[in-house]
């Protein structure tokens, strides 16, 4: 299923992350694409802005930030949009993504990913939020769907059915984190595969995989861990639905070497869909 941008799969990518910076810069590995915190590096020189510049010239890049706060009553802060569509224009981002959410208020910065009601007046205000990101940024952004931990008893909407109007209202498109949906289904009581195939197919341009921390009653977004198995079945259920979508395995903390989470990150090639001319040719023998 092709995007509305005509975005193509990049493959498999991995976070760029400081602990990795001598592997990469030494060995060149053969990474199909990676995707930057885009905060790490808005108001950096130095080591970081070096890497940074060296891995651009090397590989693809996307931009994944924590800072739109699309759900915020605060005035949009286009300081922060001027830095990041520079940063955009440095590293030729394929694209930029943030999360639906909101990160302070009052000109407070949580640092955390807050969750928002889904109801008319939110969707309203986050629609006119995004089109006026998109209109400073010159290009779409792509929104994950969070990790929550708590639901507003106001909501009126499906998180799965706020995201695909908010695409209709805004034009934007979507980051799908199926570790994500896993862990908010989990504590929330919903059904994870009905999210995944609720999903518009045509607004999904990026995959998330991670780890998270299971507490037992409720699961925590760690980015930990290896990826669990009931997370690799959503994210064959994606494939299937979806076709292939440039995928990215996120490992941010107790991160081990480069190698481990780039072969968790190529682990994802035995759960996609398979290609069209396979399909096609597995049909035929099929039928013979």
């Amino acid at each position: 299923m092709a995007n509305n941008w005509g975005i193509p799969d990049l493959g498999f990518g991995i976070g760029l992350r400081t602990v990795h910076f001598p592997h990469i810069l030494a060995k060149s590995p053969p990474v199909d694409w990676f995707e930057i915190l885009s905060e790490n590096f808005l108001d950096t020189g130095g080591r970081p802005a070096y890497v940074l510049d060296q891995v651009a010239e090397r590989y693809p890049v996307v931009m994944h930030g924590v800072s739109l706060s699309v759900g915020s009553t605060d005035p949009i802060d286009f300081d922060y949009l001027r830095k990041l569509k520079a940063l955009a224009c440095r590293t030729r981002a394929r694209w930029i993504s943030d999360h639906l959410c909101w990160t302070g208020v009052s000109g407070v910065n949580t640092h955390d990913l807050l969750p928002m009601p889904y109801t008319d007046e939110s969707l309203r205000h986050a629609a006119e939020r995004v089109r006026v990101i998109m209109d400073y940024l010159e290009r779409p952004v792509f929104l994950e769907n969070p990790s929550t931990y708590l639901e507003f008893s106001e909501s009126t909407w499906s998180e799965w059915d706020f995201l695909a109007e908010l695409t209709e209202r805004s034009g934007c498109g979507l980051l799908l984190d199926v570790n994500n949906v896993y862990v908010s289904a989990f504590n929330h009581g919903y059904d994870a595969f009905e999210y995944v195939d609720r999903i518009p197919e045509d607004r999904v341009v990026q995959i998330h995989l991670a780890g998270h921390t299971h507490k037992g009653t409720h699961i925590l977004d760690t980015h930990s861990d290896h990826v669990v198995d009931a997370v690799w079945a959503l994210y064959r259920r994606a494939s299937q639905r979806l076709g292939n979508i440039s995928t990215l395995l996120e490992w941010d903390e107790d991160i081990p070497s480069f190698d481990i989470v780039h072969a968790e990150a190529l682990k994802a090639r035995g759960f996609r869909a398979a290609p069209q001319n396979e399909v096609t040719r597995a049909t035929r023998i099929h039928a013979a």
